[in-house]
């Protein structure tokens, strides 16, 4: 870079990127959120998304993945960019764009322990806290994504345990979609999909007959995509 150059640079003014992660896990029939108690001003102790600064080595999509890794140990999980918030007085501590990433995980997998140091907490999305800054329309924004997302792609599996029974996953598209699915086209439509490998077990919590486990046929969804197959479930 010549010094002419490097000038323009320097003498432009700066502000910060920062990016936040909407974190979603699965569990017991609810869609819930990770969030915590911020722990810098200006808001200090006020309920947030959970993100971080973009160091100047890091692209954006590695700060999120640090982040995840940070606060639930897990990688090589479900994470999209959903959008750039960028309003001039959206942060009254500096001027700040923050690019947004949801992440899906399952919730059976994370280190609670090492979420629990964080201070950070799962709700349910119908009982989340008012959230700090433009925090709120980040998660109205990321639903929209996923509700979109499910309908054309098997998303929801990302939330699932590595086995599930048919029930489990019409729930949790209920949770997404936020309304009743009737049971029989839910199956139908389900199985004509070519996603299912069904497991010669049972999972019996539910009742003593107990219902099939299923894993996702990760291979078949693979060629199935290649060839522009349309995944609606619902």
């Amino acid at each position: 870079m010549t010094p002419a150059l490097k000038d323009q640079y320097v003498q432009k003014d700066k502000m910060y990127v920062a990016t936040d992660c909407i974190i979603f896990g699965f569990d017991a029939g609810k869609l819930k959120l990770l969030v915590f108690k911020r722990r810098v001003a200006p808001f200090l102790g006020t309920w947030s998304l959970i993100g971080s600064f973009v160091k100047m080595e890091e692209d954006v999509s590695n700060a999120a993945k640090r982040v995840l890794t940070e606060i639930t140990g897990l990688d090589n999980v479900f994470m999209e960019q959903l959008k750039a918030y960028g309003l001039a007085d959206r942060d009254p501590g500096y001027r700040c764009v923050s690019i947004a990433q949801y992440a899906l995980i399952r919730i059976d997998e994370y280190d609670k322990e090492l979420t629990e140091k964080h201070g950070a907490h799962w709700f349910e999305l119908e009982e989340l806290p008012d959230l700090v800054l433009d925090h709120n329309q980040m998660v109205i924004d990321a639903m929209a994504r996923l509700k979109r997302k499910a309908r054309y792609q098997p998303i929801g599996f990302e939330l699932l345990p590595e086995k599930f029974t048919i029930p489990q996953l019409q729930s949790l598209y209920e949770a997404i979609y936020q309304k009743k699915l009737d049971d029989r086209n839910f199956r139908k439509k389900l199985m004509s999909l070519g996603l299912l490998i069904k497991l010669n077990e049972k999972d019996k919590s539910g009742s003593r007959r107990g219902a099939f486990l299923y894993k996702f046929d990760y291979t078949n969804y693979q060629k199935l995509a290649k060839s522009g197959y349309n995944f609606e479930i619902a």
